[in-house]
């Protein structure tokens, strides 16, 4: 399927938040994500699905000041 993963096009096969990230290359990486808008924990990820269509925005924290 195809969703929108900040702001580039992507092709996946997962449909689960959890896997999405893993088949992108995220693994066990600490970010932030929010699917279609909405803030998703990462307690929720393994059970929040991802339809086709998707808007994920993946944001990893910065250091610095």
């Amino acid at each position: 399927m195809q969703i929108t993963v900040n702001d580039e096009l992507h092709e996946v096969h997962a449909r689960t938040l959890g896997a999405v990230l893993d088949e992108l290359g995220y693994g066990k990486a600490r970010v932030a994500t929010a699917l279609n808008g909405f803030f998703i924990p990462a307690t929720q990820r393994s059970a929040q699905t991802v339809e086709e269509g998707a808007v994920l925005e993946i944001l990893a924290p910065m250091q610095g000041g």
